[in-house]
This record gives C-alpha cells, sequence and structure tokens, in this order.
C-alpha cells in the first residue's frame, strides 16, 4: 500500500483501507451539516450497467447493429426509425440486468442516519431508489416513467419491454417517449437546477465513480462552495489533487467502511432480542 499527501489533500491507493485514511473520512462525513453524492459511471458498472460511451460497448453495439450508440440512442433515430430505436433501446438498455451494490446500501444507510441529504446519479435503473435512498436526482431519468407525448398517459417498463416492434399509447396511438434523455438533448431543466441547487447547499461533495473532469457533472460542481471534497474511483484523474481526500478505489469497496449500515442492522438485531427477552412465551408459542 502507498499514499502520500500533498498540499491539497490526501490521496491513497492500496488493497486494504488505511484506518486514518477511513477515519478522516468519517469525521468529514459526520461533522457535514449537508453531504450530496454524485455517484457517477464507476457505480453504475458496479451494479452490472455498462454506459453507452464505453470503448468496448460501444465497439460491441457498432458490431451488433452497424451503427454507433450516438446514431442509434437520440432523438432523430426515435422520430425517423422507431422500430430500429425502440430494438436498440429494448436489448441494450431495457433488458440489462442490474444488482445493487454494496455502495449503494451504504449510501442509503447514510440517508437514514441523517448523514446524506441527497444523491444525485445517471444510473436509468433507480438504482438507488430501490436500495432506498429517498432524495434522489435520476439526472438522466428513469426507464420507469414513460409517456405519451400525446396526451400524457404513463407507462412502466414492463410494457416498453414486451411491447414488438413499437410501443403504441393504448388511448391515442402515438409512439410512447422513453424517460430517459436521449444523446443530443438537453438534461431536464427542473433535474438541473435541482442538481445546482443541492450542490449550493453541500458542505461536503461526494463524487463516487466520477471525478472533477467528468462530462456529466463538471458543469454542476462549480456551484459547490462547501468545505470539503471526497472522492473515490478507480484510476487517477486531472483534477485529483483538489480534492481534501481521494481513494483510488471502487465505491463499493470503501464506502461500507463508514459503517452506518452495519450499526443499523446491529440496532435492529438488538432490538430483536429485547422483545423476546420481553416476551419470551412469543417465540415459544
Amino acid at each position: 500500500m502507498s499514499w502520500g499527501e500533498d498540499v491539497n489533500g490526501d490521496h491513497w491507493k492500496g488493497d486494504h483501507m488505511d484506518r486514518e485514511i477511513l477515519e478522516r473520512m468519517k469525521t468529514m462525513v459526520e461533522e457535514s451539516r449537508y453531504t450530496v453524492a454524485l455517484c457517477g459511471s464507476g457505480m453504475m458498472e458496479e451494479v452490472g450497467l455498462k454506459g453507452l460511451k464505453r470503448e468496448d460497448r460501444a465497439y460491441e453495439i457498432e458490431e451488433k447493429y452497424g451503427a454507433s450508440p450516438e446514431e442509434l440512442f437520440n432523438i432523430a433515430c426515435y422520430s425517423r426509425h422507431p422500430e430500429r430505436f425502440f430494438q436498440f433501446y429494448r436489448e441494450e438498455i431495457l433488458k440489462q440486468e442490474m444488482q445493487i451494490s454494496p455502495a449503494v446500501y451504504e449510501l442509503a444507510a447514510m440517508e437514514r442516519a441523517g448523514k446524506l441529504q441527497c444523491l444525485v446519479t445517471i444510473n436509468l435503473h433507480d438504482a438507488p431508489i430501490k436500495a432506498g435512498v429517498k432524495h434522489a436526482i435520476c439526472l438522466h431519468g428513469s426507464v420507469y416513467h414513460n409517456r405519451c407525448p400525446r396526451c400524457g398517459r404513463q407507462y412502466g417498463v414492463d410494457y416498453m419491454i414486451n411491447s414488438v416492434p413499437v410501443p403504441l399509447c393504448q388511448d391515442c396511438h402515438a409512439v410512447i417517449r422513453p424517460g430517459v434523455s436521449l444523446f443530443g438533448e438537453m438534461v431536464d431543466s427542473h433535474s438541473m437546477s435541482r442538481t445546482a441547487q443541492e450542490i449550493s447547499r453541500a458542505d461536503l461533495l461526494l463524487l463516487l465513480g466520477t471525478s472533477l473532469r467528468s462530462d456529466v457533472y463538471s458543469q454542476y460542481i462549480r456551484y459547490f462552495k462547501g468545505s470539503g471534497l471526497i472522492m473515490i474511483h478507480r484510476l487517477p484523474r486531472p483534477l485529483d489533487e483538489k480534492a481534501d481526500l481521494v481513494v483510488y478505489d471502487m465505491p463499493q469497496n470503501v464506502l461500507p467502511g463508514l459503517g452506518y449500515l452495519e450499526r443499523e442492522r446491529n440496532r435492529q438485531l438488538l432490538k430483536s432480542r429485547l422483545r423476546v427477552l420481553e416476551n419470551p412465551e412469543a417465540q415459544n408459542g
């Protein structure tokens, strides 16, 4: 293991979390009055979702469909070639399998403990919400919220998967609009405003599976005026030195060390044991 300190912050990289670094991270989280987490592509990969812009994924898609993700996953393809668009969307987005990672469960426990006030994600499959996070901004939308652009009727993800070749509104027969941002589109203005507002309120910002040079988050990070910045991602990136604490690892290997979920489970176990002690006949009955 090796980690060093520069004038701006601590950097850590290794196979086992250094206790001093972990304790510093715990202290920063505990002392924060308003913490916001930004979850990037690294967090998506932890739950089993590969971003369309990953070089290996983009190559596979081009080999399979004869077109790039940018050509297939955009508003022009949706409007002019809906059968092609929805074939791609069903197979490459909707049918991806996801498994919630330990990092996401830890973030949910942090929120329940009052130590996480907002989470922003680019995950289209609602991973934080499924893990129990209540205050989440799905910046690029959600595959679970789809609507008819003509009459506004809402449709779930199962309808989108099962409606082949093109999902049509059952009321007015218009092509249903997926509830996600497509390449080349502006992100929903309300989500953009909420993200900027939450970051501006934070005194601690967590960058998880992303960095200061993120194509997605860099435009929002400039609103951060707080005193603490923690970054957890696998590889060194430009501007890492501006953070107060950087850990080069996967968030799922680091965040559970904060211990919020473990303490929550221990409290639940203790309550269960106390109930048994108070009413032993209930256990035997």
